[in-house]
């Protein structure tokens, strides 16, 4: 292997290619093993629109009731989620409250393929 060069060596100071993160914990790992994720970004990913979903329920939720405004987004988000197939039934926002990275991992074409035994 070829001596670095002196930038090249400023930019390896910084990474530790040792100690790798591995995430928040092990729930990360068993999602990525049993949905075979390849890569480490599409769980971030997955878990980045969970979070976005549980913010836009939560600013929802302190909304009054009857508020109209209230009504059309939640009917808006619930439509979302059961089109994309992330969750079973339409009935409330406690579906999209507990939204998990799990919910988006089923609806991926390796995995459907997988379970209705295309391949």
């Amino acid at each position: 292997m070829r001596k670095l060069k002196f930038h090249e060596q400023k930019l390896l100071k910084k990474t530790n290619f040792l100690e790798y993160d591995k995430g928040k914990g092990h729930r990360e790992g068993l999602v990525t093993q049993r949905y075979r994720i390849v890569e480490r970004d599409d769980y971030k990913k997955y878990n980045g629109i969970c979070l976005m979903v549980q913010k836009q329920v939560n600013i929802i939720k302190q909304m009054d009731p009857r508020d109209p405004f209230r009504i059309e987004m939640t009917g808006m988000l619930l439509d979302k989620l059961y089109n994309m197939g992330v969750i079973s039934t339409k009935s409330s926002l406690v579906k999209c409250e507990n939204l998990s990275v799990s919910s988006f991992c089923r609806r991926r074409l390796a995995t459907v393929m997988t379970r209705i035994k295309m391949s």
